[in-house]
Formats: structure tokens, C-alpha cells, sequence
């Protein structure tokens, strides 16, 4: 009843607006009509479990789910067959009739709706590798085949596979505070990912004859059941990800007897699955502050060349607390190396990893741990003490993918180990994005399947962070509003408060976006100290949790105590961007009515005021009438309008008689008042930042907050009241409000200067061949293959 409410609260607001003549209250049209307006008629009626402060609330509850699997890689047909014991609780207040579990590889099924339902490409060009795909897809069949389910004592238990999920019929109704305990066998087959890609699959090394497995929502999982949306069991379409319980695992993993598991959790078993002085690597990695190998590079390389144990199998085992999920990789391929990690709040050190086959060489073992260990560092200081035990990063088939503690991430260098600009930075990117995403959402455990943007949107916000703390100059793709320009001001949008699987532009509504604002909320609207506080305080109230966007624009108020109902309303459920305009610039002084200096201001204004005209220009120096008739000029001829007469001083000799002393001293002001104009064109309102430059070469800068605008969304003006003469004002100087137009930005106008370049035009064939164009094509035939080349390989001599 509570949520029924809490939704009716928020329709009941649009339809209120619709029946007085309005539109819908998130809408643009609206927002360019109030920008400030309360968002408490779009968001849902706080409850007693979610309160009006953003935290959850004194009833708040969530479910839990605790497993315990057994699971086997058939390396040989690419399948996985596993069986698994679910332990749910209900915390809920209600009784439950069912659960429903989600079948994350029905998606590869050839008929799931995400089949169904993909876009057909364009026909008219198509490359071999895309019809190869396409083909494959169309063939390969990933569904999960159920075995068995069943409740602990071997009961059987009816059930309906939905597409993705799977409806449990329960044999009583399960009461509040009760637990039901689940047994289910299934299996599958893995995809290739060079064929039918995802966020799982195996990658094929057709030179040595291995793979790599990247094993991901593999196993079936409950469907997280909340106060905010009851079951969250909306289908799996490929781009909005999951919504999942805590628990519990405990995890056995049974693969070829060669092969290096890697997985969620802390390894149980080691002295059964590691050699000796592999045993030995790893307890001197877990007291290094450097990467050391715990699987060297000869040994991946022997292993994959010998394949020894092929036929034979192991058996890994993992225990994992409080996660949301279950990950793991396998292969003989795996070059390991850990580190210890100090992270502030914690007493024990975690360990940070990588495991990556030696094609990934020598990229990988230069940065990846590395990169793993600053984001547990930069993210911890933003948010929380990381409270898991290991962090994992792994280089396989999967090109950026997260699960608790671990992930996969896919840049490599060239097959010569060279390597671009580009990937160096794509892979520490990557690493510090998918590690980072152990905070939102696997702690943080928000709606992925619902809002993409509070796991995706806030983990990219704080990997820009990370990235410009790992060195000065670091090239980001994302956070800097002058990079969201080019989307925000683009045709094909739709806001950032739009359901995952309906988003238009998906990586810049829901990543790029939403890191911009806040890194705009956080370095222009709040300041530093404020948001980071607020930040931290939302992170540390949802840590193992589950929040919605109420709960996080609310938390950010509350801890902040700044009203940023204007900032959500425009960045996240509009999409208007940024583009204020300087019109015009006015400077006035005061009139000190002394004769003689007003006359002579008087003189200089009006003989600036208007340029001579052309006929002016022409006539100057010509005879006129009055030049042959001199008597007709008379007074006025020589009358001059700015001499001052003995009349004007006495009449400002009469009027400082009857003022005051401070009235006298106010007639003597020397201060300049600037009258600025500004216009909203974009229709997002935002502070305005000016940059003041004098005449004497000093420069000021003024912020202004967005409220400026809540009278007139369209038009505001401002004054600046200095002594020193202005020279020039730029709006926006550091370019941190993502404005548009930089054009508009300056007054006076500047001039934008580039250049262009000129080529050789290709001769007719009818024409006599010209030697010089025959060396300018060698010349550009040389240089493209000089482009081509990444700059470590141009860098190199001939003879390395």
C-alpha cells in the first residue's frame, strides 16, 4: 500500500498539471517556464522506509540470498553444468507465493526478445566477419536448460520460465523473517565471444589452440524484491543490466587440472590448486607494494604449449560475503600477479590483482594492478574503506564488464608489444571504471535494470577523478563539460531519467552526462568541500542498500543544505543545454554636474557617438553658400553647446547649496557601473562566470549563481560596480558550464583564427603524366603508411 501511494503521489502531480493547463512537470517546455520549481511533485512521497532526507528510513528492509553452488567448465564442448542451493530470506513485510529467479543466458536464445527486437543493420555493405556473426547468432542456441529445481528436502517445485526469469511456485506462502531454501540444476552453452559477443564467453587462440573463459550471469539468480518496485522482473533486453540480492557465496569451480581460476571471493583452497612455489609468490605478494608474479609468464607459456592436464580436472573453491553476485575466469593461458593495498579505514590490506595470457604483454603487467590499486585508493577517499578482501582485473574476450571483486577488461597491445596512446589509456580507463564499479552498484546496490545512470553516470563521475589523479594532463573522455557539448546539443535525446533499455546515445545519457553534472555540481554549483562531503554521506548511507534517484537528489539537500531542485530538473529530466550569451555591456558614471567636466564629456561622447557619413566625408572642404555670403551667418554660427557659461556656474554653485555634504560627496563618485546582459539561448540555466580584464592588465574573476535566473529563465542582467575602466569580460573562462556557443561568450567579440590545407589535385587521364605528381603520390602513399603506425613503432630504429 505504502508504494501504491508513493506512485500515485507522483502521478497525481502531472495529472494535476494537465487538468490546470500545463504539461507534464519534467517536461522542457515546463522547465523553461519554471526552472526552479520544487521536484517534490515528481518524486515519490517519502515512506518509512525511504525518508524525506534521502536516508533510508526507520523501516527500511531488504531481502537476502545466499548460495551455495557446484559448477563444472567443459573446456572440450564450451558448457557449463552447474547445481546451486539458494537460501532466501523474506525481510519483507509481505507474504510471498513465488519467487522468480533470472535466467541471464536465455537472452542468447534465437528467439528471446533481444533477438527479436535488434535493430536490423544496414544491407546495402557488409563485411565478412558481420555476416559471420549475424549467421551465428541466428544459429547458436545459449539458453539455460533447467534440470531440476526443488525445495531442500527434494520436494519438486512447479515452475515457468518467462523469457529470462523463472517463476518459482512455493508449497506454502513464505511468512515475513522465514526462509526458503532452493535447489536447482541447469546448464548451458557458453558463446564465443568473436561470434556472439556479450558480457560473457570464451575467446578462441587459434594459434596455440586455448581459451579463455570469462563466465558471467551463469548461474540462476534471484530477482531482487523491494519496497520501491516489489519484483524487479523486467526482462533482460541486453542494455539494462541487473538488480540482485546480497548474500553469501560459497563456490566450487571444477576445471581442466591446468587451467588458472580466478573469481569473486577469496580462494579456500589454494594448497590444492597452486603449486608450492606459487603458494610462496602469492604470500610475498600479500606483503609487496609492488606487483609480483604468483603465475609467471613461462610458466602461462608452458602450460599452454604442454595442455598437460587437459583431461584431468580441479577443483577451486571461493567464499564471498556480502556481494551481489558471482563472477569468475579460467584458463591455462593466465600470467597472475597481485599486490598488497593499503586502503585508509581498513586494517588488513587488500590484495589487487590481474591475470591476463601473455599476448596481453607488456601492457598488462605494467599497469593493470596497478590501475586497480589507485581506484580502490581514489574511491575509497570519496566514499568508503573498500570492504572486500581482493580486487581482480582480468584480460580475456568480455572488453569492460563488472562483478564484485572482480572484472574483465579487454585492451592489448600490438602483436610486435607496441602499442597506441589510445590503449594505454583505454586499459588504465577501463580498469578504473570496472574496478570502481565494486562501489556503485555492487555496494551501492542500485536498479541497473531500471537507471543505468546511478551506477554507470556516478562510477564514471568518479573515474574522471581517478584519472586525473593518476597524472597531470590525463586524456579523459568523460567529465569535462566542455566534451558533452557535442551530445547535448544533438537531435536524437531523450533525458537522463529514462528507463535503461529506452535510452537514445546510451554511453553519453548514461555515462557522460551524468558524470559531467556532477563533476559540474561539484567544482562550479557546490565547491569541492560541499559535495564531497554529500557524496560521501549518500555512498555511506546506501552502502549495501539499495537507493533509488530520490534517495541520492535528496541525500545530496540534506548533506549539503543547498536547494539543487533547478540542477536536477534540468540536467536529468530535460534535454536543454547550455548556451548564455553576452549581449551587450554598458558602462555608466555619475553625472557630477559640474559644468566644466560634464561639458567636456559631453563634447568627447558625441564626437565618438556616430561616425561621419560618406556624404560628410565627400563634402569636407567644399564651397557652400554661407562661404560667398558670409552675412548670413549669425549666432549660431559660432555658438558652441559645450562652452561653459557663467549661467552654468552659477546654477551648480546654487545646487550644491542645497545638498548635504554626503550628497556633495556622492555627486564626486569616480566608481564605473557595468550593466551586463545576459541571454539564456540554450534554455539550461546555469552560474554565470565572468572573467573581467582592465585596462591597467589586472583580471577579476565573478560567479554568480544560477538563481539569477529564477525570475526570467530567458533574460537577466546584472551590475558590476568597479573603479578601474573594463577592457573586456569573457563568459565562461575556464569552460566548466558546458556552454554551447563560445562565440557568444565575449565582449568585445574576438577573432577565432585556424587554418587549411592545401593538397595536390589528382591529374586527368588525358593529360600528359607529370613527374612531380607521380612523387606527390609516392610522398602520400609513404605517409599513410607512416599513419598507420602507432608512434612506439615510428620511434623504433630499422634494425630493432
Amino acid at each position: 500500500m505504502i508504494v501504491t501511494l508513493a506512485r500515485h503521489a507522483t502521478t497525481l502531480g502531472l495529472a494535476l498539471a494537465l487538468a490546470l493547463g500545463g504539461d507534464e512537470v519534467g517536461s522542457d517546455s515546463s522547465y523553461r517556464r519554471d526552472p526552479f520549481r520544487q521536484l517534490e511533485e515528481l518524486l515519490p512521497t517519502p515512506t518509512s522506509t525511504r525518508a524525506a532526507s534521502g536516508a533510508p528510513g526507520a523501516r527500511y528492509w531488504q531481502q537476502r540470498a545466499d548460495y551455495a553452488i557446484k559448477v563444472e567448465l567443459d573446456e572440450r564442448q564450451h558448457r557449463i553444468r552447474g547445481s546451486e542451493r539458494i537460501t532466501y530470506t523474506n525481510n519483507s513485510p509481505d507474504e510471498l507465493s513465488y519467487l522468480w529467479l533470472q535466467l541471464d543466458a536465455n537472452i542468447y536464445r534465437p528467439d528471446s526478445d533481444a533477438a527479436r527486437t535488434r535493430t536490423a543493420p544496414a544491407m546495402n555493405k557488409m563485411s565478412f566477419e558481420e555476416l559471420e556473426q549475424l549467421l551465428a547468432r541466428e544459429r547458436f542456441d545459449g539458453g539455460v536448460r533447467v534440470q531440476r529445481v526443488a525445495a531442500r528436502g527434494g520436494e519438486r517445485l512447479r515452475y515457468t520460465v518467462v523469457k529470462t526469469m523463472m517463476r518459482v511456485e512455493l508449497p506454502r506462502p513464505l511468512k515475513p523473517g522465514k526462509r526458503f531454501v532452493l535447489d536447482i540444476d541447469w546448464s548451458y552453452a557458453i558463446n564465443n565471444s568473436a561470434l556472439v559477443g556479450g558480457r560473457t564467453g570464451y575467446e578462441r587462440f587459434e594459434a596455440d589452440g586455448n581459451d579463455i573463459f570469462e563466465i558471467a550471469q551463469w548461474f540462476p539468480r534471484m530477482v531482487a524484491y523491494s519496497d520501491a518496485t516489489g519484483w524487479q522482473h523486467k526482462q533482460f533486453l541486453g542494455r539494462g543490466e541487473f538488480t540482485l540480492e546480497l548474500g553469501d557465496y560459497d563456490v566450487e569451480i571444477t576445471a581442466p587440472a591446468d587451467h588458472v581460476v580466478t573469481a569473486t571471493g577469496v580462494l579456500q583452497n589454494p594448497r590444492q590448486v597452486l603449486t608450492a612455489k606459487q603458494r610462496a609468490r602469492l604470500d610475498r605478494a600479500r606483503r609487496s607494494k609492488r606487483p609480483v608474479f604468483v603465475v609467471t609468464p613461462e610458466e602461462a607459456r608452458a602450460a599452454e604449449t604442454a595442455k598437460a592436464g587437459a583431461t584431468r580436472t580441479k577443483t577451486w573453491r571461493f567464499k564471498a560475503e556480502d556481494v551481489r553476485d558471482f563472477a569468475f575466469a579460467s584458463s591455462r593461458k593466465f600470467i597472475w600477479d597481485a599486490m598488497a593495498v593499503r586502503v585508509k579505514g581498513r586494517k588488513q590490506p587488500v590484495m589487487a590483482m590481474s591475470l591476463y595470457p601473455n599476448e596481453a604483454e607488456p601492457l598488462w603487467s605494467h599497469y593493470s594492478t596497478r590501475a586497480v590499486a589507485h581506484t580502490l585508493d581514489v574511491y575509497s577517499r570519496h566514499t568508503f574503506p573498500y570492504p572486500y578482501p581482493v580486487a581482480i582485473s582480468v584480460n580475456g574476450p568480455v572488453g569492460g564488464m563488472e562483478y564484485p571483486m572482480i572484472c574483465f577488461n579487454g585492451p592489448r597491445p600490438e602483436d610486435d608489444g607496441t602499442y597506441t596512446e589510445r590503449t594505454k589509456y583505454g586499459l588504465i580507463s577501463v580498469v578504473i571504471h570496472e574496478v570502481g564499479h565494486n562501489y556503485f552498484p555492487m555496494i551501492v546496490n542500485s536498479d541497473e535494470r531500471q537507471w543505468t545512470w546511478m551506477d554507470e553516470g556516478l562510477n564514471s563521475f568518479l573515474q574522471f577523478l581517478a584519472e586525473q589523479a593518476w597524472e597531470a594532463d590525463y586524456p579523459s573522455r568523460r567529465g569535462e563539460p566542455a566534451d558533452i557539448v557535442g551530445y547535448m546539443t544533438s537531435a536524437r535525446q531523450v533525458p537522463i531519467m529514462t528507463n535503461s533499455e529506452s535510452l537514445l546515445q546510451f554511453g553519453n545519457n548514461a555515462y557522460g552526462k551524468p558524470a559531467t553534472a556532477l563533476n559540474i555540481l561539484r567544482e562550479t554549483v557546490l565547491g569541492r568541500e560541499l559535495f564531497d562531503y554529500a557524496f560521501r554521506v549518500y555512498a555511506r548511507r546506501w552502502r549495501f542498500r539499495r537507493p533509488m534517484p530520490a534517495d541520492f537528489f535528496r541525500t545530496m539537500e540534506d548533506a549539503s543544505g543547498v536547494d539543487l531542485d533547478w540542477f536536477w530538473r534540468g540536467w536529468f529530466y530535460t534535454t536543454l543545454h547550455a548556451d548564455i550569451a553576452l549581449e551587450s555591456v554598458r558602462e555608466f558614471t555619475v553625472d557630477s554636474r559640474e559644468p566644466e567636466v560634464e561639458k567636456a564629456f559631453k563634447r568627447q561622447q558625441d564626437a565618438t557617438a556616430r561616425p561621419k557619413s560618406l556624404t560628410e566625408l565627400r563634402n569636407k572642404g567644399a564651397r557652400t553658400l554661407v562661404d560667398e555670403l558670409p552675412e548670413l551667418k549669425d549666432f549660431y554660427n559660432d555658438y558652441d553647446e559645450y562652452t561653459v557659461s557663467e549661467g552654468d556656474r552659477a546654477e551648480y554653485r546654487e545646487l550644491l547649496d542645497a545638498i548635504s555634504d554626503e550628497e556633495r560627496r556622492l555627486l564626486k563618485t569616480n566608481k564605473r557601473f557595468y550593466v551586463v546582459e545576459l541571454k539564456n539561448r540554450g534554455g539550461l540555466v546555469m552560474p554565470v562566470i565572468l572573467e573581467l580584464r582592465f585596462e591597467d592588465g589586472s583580471r577579476e574573476e565573478l560567479r554568480i549563481p544560477a538563481e539569477i535566473w529564477r525570475r526570467d529563465s530567458k533574460r537577466a542582467r546584472t551590475l558590476i560596480v568597479r573603479q578601474k575602466p573594463l577592457r573586456g569580460i569573457t563568459l565562461d573562462p575556464h569552460l566548466e558550464t558546458a556552454d554551447a556557443d563560445l562565440d557568444n561568450n565575449h565582449w568585445p567579440p574576438t577573432l577565432r583564427r585556424s587554418r587549411f590545407q592545401l593538397f595536390k589535385r589528382k591529374q586527368n587521364s588525358h593529360r600528359k603524366s607529370d613527374p612531380r605528381y607521380e612523387r606527390y603520390e609516392e610522398f602520400e602513399q609513404r605517409k599513410r603508411a607512416r599513419e598507420r603506425k602507432n608512434p612506439m613503432q615510428k620511434a623504433r630504429r630499422p634494425s630493432d
